[in-house]
């Protein structure tokens, strides 16, 4: 008698069997977080714990704000920065979280966090840090030879997010994205150059 096919995959699906959305998200954070586990270690821990306290309310991206407008000479450059981040943060932190109030990562201990980090309140998607991250890495790549420093320094603040555990995967992917979208829009409004 001839062996039956085989029906299974040699890899699980990343996806679930079902269209919910909701599965489908779960099933892309599941899927990232077993094939790139975080490693933690006390100098990543340092790196990222205060990189992502630098980056709380932009103040990293109206800090970079500030300097590129000394450095041109044109003070408009850090206010335009300043009012972009800031309908952003309204944006994000308000109405988009509102509709998702998705909870964190359970893996926070109870107690202060590592290196001073505030617990954030807000829903967990998308990540405000990595929206804001990737609003600013658009806005200040504007007529800029750093552009990529500018994103290199924006992934490195959404990750960031994952590996202090305040975010899920999905959640920082989202918000580069919704971030990358917010910054054209702003470029077009209230340029930098």
């Amino acid at each position: 008698m001839a062996a039956a096919p085989q029906s299974r995959r040699r890899f699980p699906r990343p996806w679930p069997r079902n269209d919910s959305v909701e599965s489908a998200v779960r099933a892309v954070d599941d899927y990232i977080e077993t094939r790139f586990p975080v490693e933690p270690s006390p100098n990543l821990d340092r790196l990222f714990y205060n990189l992502s306290s630098a980056a709380d309310h932009s103040i990293l991206w109206h800090a970079l704000g500030a300097l590129r407008a000394a450095r041109t000479g044109r003070p408009r450059t850090a206010v335009r920065l300043s009012v972009v981040l800031g309908l952003e943060s309204a944006l994000t932190n308000g109405p988009i979280k509102s509709l998702f109030k998705r909870v964190r990562p359970p893996s926070q201990p109870e107690g202060p966090l590592p290196y001073g980090m505030r617990r954030p309140i807000t829903s967990s998607f998308p990540s405000g840090h990595a929206t804001a991250a990737f609003t600013a890495a658009t806005m200040l790549s504007q007529g800029s030879g750093a552009a990529p420093a500018y994103f290199a320094l924006a992934g490195i603040v959404a990750y960031s997010r994952v590996y202090t555990k305040m975010h899920h995967p999905s959640d920082v992917l989202v918000g580069a994205g919704l971030g990358l979208v917010l910054g054209q829009i702003g470029r077009r409004l209230l340029p930098l150059s």
